[in-house]
């Protein structure tokens, strides 16, 4: 009986071992700025560069086309030319900031910004009911655009 119990044991440490625990999503209003800049990521995971590419050029989800243009999606049809083209913006912004741009373009450029705070319940007047209470993206879609917008130098 105790050779069983001490397997057991052993093999109930080595599942918490080898077990990652991930952190939990920081809930749109607990989001820490620091200046014009979210510095930790939203998830306690790194983005995946290809999955913000799709969210990039997804017009029900990011739908950055429709106001930026990227030449890394010359594939794609009718670019926007609202926000600025976005070649190069890995040159031009660190993380951090591309990170609180995504959060809550608001708190970076002003409340005239045509640019929508993708991961914030801050968004204004006459929304949907059913919307209300609820973000454009994730957590992980956010972290997702990050990583690929990082990948635009």
């Amino acid at each position: 009986m105790k050779t069983i119990t001490n397997a057991l044991s052993l093999v109930c440490v080595g599942l918490l071992a080898s077990t990652t625990v991930l952190a939990a999503d920081v809930a749109p209003n607990d989001v820490k700025f620091d200046g014009l800049s979210v510095n930790e990521s939203l998830t306690g995971a790194a983005g995946d560069p290809d999955s913000g590419r799709k969210i990039f050029s997804n017009r029900k989800q990011g739908n950055c086309l429709a106001c930026h243009a990227n030449s890394d999606m010359n594939d794609q049809l009718f670019h926007g030319e609202v926000g600025p083209s976005l070649d190069g913006v890995a040159g031009r912004w660190q993380e951090p900031q591309l990170r609180t741009i995504l959060v809550n373009a608001k708190a970076v450029f002003t409340e005239q910004t045509v640019m929508p705070g993708f991961y914030t319940l801050e968004v204004g007047a006459d929304v949907r009911e059913d919307l209300i209470g609820k973000t454009i993206l994730s957590a992980q879609q956010v972290e997702d655009l990050v990583a690929y917008l990082m990948t635009l130098k």
